[in-house]
């Protein structure tokens, strides 16, 4: 009898902490048929609205919608290849900044980081006002080896100074592990500098680093797996240690690409579209 009440309490919590989960994680949107592929998001301060992009193939677009998931805008980007457009970022003057770094190959030298003035985003044509273009202090060869395929990125985050990169580990024999790099928020060429080595866990699907959002108090960040949230406390460089990490799991596992904190307590996410399978939705994990 003693061993049934105990396994029936199990099971009640089990069940709680489940449903819990569910209610703090919610579908909110279907996107616009034509953005199946949507590889980053901002909830833009100034205009209060969801700014995305879409990666590898797509226009040099960004698309503008409302936080209840109506499209409002296409904003055609002038002059810009979408070599891979992979993740988007604002600073704290609503200057937006576009990560054109994905490189799933290992073997791209031309990563690039663009930004958009936020004065010019009431237009529909923009041009870009300043490119900074870098490179990994650590890669020597282009591609490495395939046990060694560390230099692809989808997720990053600005700040007024620099920015801070969050790797996609390719390699064979995937073990979770991510390199976070720090590049200066300058026009010019740069040395992405190696700050610190982390780790997720060893399911390539379930613990790759696909997106990346900074709170407007520039002191959280979050980043996005197929099925994850982790969540970084963020004051300077030395903010980057293992023991930092708090996993939210959501409950929920599709090719999540693209995040964003709408507030403190509020993310934002977004998927693709699989083949044989359901995409283009945006989502919203309360962290309260």
């Amino acid at each position: 009898m003693k061993k049934y009440i105990v396994f029936f309490s199990f099971s009640l919590l089990y069940a709680c902490s489940t449903k819990s989960q569910e209610n703090n994680f919610k579908e909110v949107f279907t996107l616009d048929k034509k953005h199946t592929e949507v590889s980053g998001m901002i909830f833009h301060q100034p205009t209060q609205k969801l700014w995305m992009l879409q990666d590898k193939g797509n226009p040099s677009e960004l698309y503008v919608y409302s936080v209840d998931g109506t499209f409002e805008n296409t904003v055609t980007v002038n002059n810009q290849e979408n070599t891979d457009w992979e993740d988007l970022s604002q600073d704290t003057n609503g200057n937006i900044y576009i990560g054109n770094f994905g490189n799933n190959d290992n073997k791209r030298k031309d990563l690039r980081i663009l930004k958009v003035d936020g004065s010019d985003l009431t237009s529909n044509s923009i041009n870009i006002s300043q490119e900074t273009t870098f490179y990994y202090e650590d890669q020597t060869d282009f591609p490495p080896k395939k046990s060694n395929l560390l230099y692809d990125c989808e997720a990053f985050v600005a700040t007024n100074d620099a920015f801070y990169l969050f790797t996609k580990n390719r390699s064979k024999g995937f073990d979770g592990t991510f390199y976070v790099y720090k590049v200066p928020n300058k026009n010019g060429n740069f040395k992405a500098e190696k700050i610190a080595t982390l780790e997720t866990c060893g399911q390539y699907k379930s613990c790759a680093i696909t997106g990346a959002a900074l709170n407007k108090n520039g002191n959280q960040i979050a980043l996005l797996t197929h099925d994850k949230v982790l969540l970084i406390p963020f004051v300077n460089d030395n903010s980057f240690k293992q023991e930092n990490i708090t996993i939210k799991e959501l409950g929920h596992n599709s090719q999540k690409e693209a995040i964003t904190f709408k507030s403190d307590k509020e993310l934002f996410m977004a998927d693709e579209s699989e083949k044989g399978k359901k995409g283009g939705k945006v989502f919203m994990l309360d962290l309260n």
